[in-house]
């Protein structure tokens, strides 16, 4: 079940992913913490949805994944961009925002 919702979800990211350029400023405040906070402050942050210790303790272990992604993977992803089907300029300027 967990890995059907999964699959749905990151289907409906890549195929829709340009249906509203708006971002959610909570969304982006989580995420962004979500990636740079270390654990113990991203608890801490946690503490404001009043989540179950069980999601609280899910969401960690998710998070110790992406601990070890380099930075340069975290700030693609954190720009919210998807190198999928773009050309190789695209992906210069993502990767490399001061020769673009």
């Amino acid at each position: 079940m967990r890995l059907s919702v999964t699959a749905l979800l990151v289907t409906l990211a890549l195929c829709y992913y340009e249906a509203n350029a708006i971002v959610c400023p909570t969304f982006a405040v989580d995420l962004t913490e979500f990636f740079y906070f270390p654990d113990l402050l991203y608890r801490l942050s946690l503490a404001k949805y009043n989540a179950p210790p069980e999601a609280v303790a899910a969401k960690m272990e998710v998070k110790q994944c992406t601990d070890r992604f380099s930075v340069k993977n975290r700030l693609i992803i954190t720009n919210g961009k998807i190198l999928l089907n773009c050309t190789v300029t695209d992906a210069k300027a993502v990767l490399n925002p001061s020769s673009a």
